[in-house]
């Protein structure tokens, strides 16, 4: 028996993210929790979905589903330090997101030339 495994998705590095996110060609998505995000600040333009709620705002099924998603073929996750955010990718492509990238935590994005604005 013969079993084939799917591909492996190219990577994205963080400072492609920040120029993809800055032309719309990606939806970033922040998994922390709010009291982080009022710390912190978030990712210019990202969307704040904590990685507890992501299972029900990303099911198309789920009444609660966040529109945003609704065409997104290509998105980008981070948290505070890469382990949330890696939890969201495995997430988001078993709900069939076709092409999801963890970027790390928010101080990567940072580094990379990414805009912070307050939450």
């Amino acid at each position: 028996m013969f079993f084939f495994r799917k591909p492996a998705q190219p990577s994205l590095s963080v400072s492609e993210a920040v120029d993809a996110a800055a032309t719309g060609d990606l939806l970033l998505i922040d998994v922390r929790e709010t009291g982080e995000l009022a710390a912190t600040g978030k990712a210019a333009g990202a969307l704040h979905i904590p990685l507890m709620r992501l299972s029900d705002k990303a099911d198309r099924r789920h009444p609660e589903f966040e529109p945003r998603l609704k065409d997104a073929t290509r998105i980008a996750v981070y948290c505070a330090s890469g382990g949330r955010s890696a939890r969201a990718r495995k997430l988001l492509l078993g709900l069939g997101y076709p092409e999801v990238h963890n970027l790390g935590g928010l101080g990567h994005w940072a580094r990379a030339g990414g805009r912070i604005e307050r939450a």
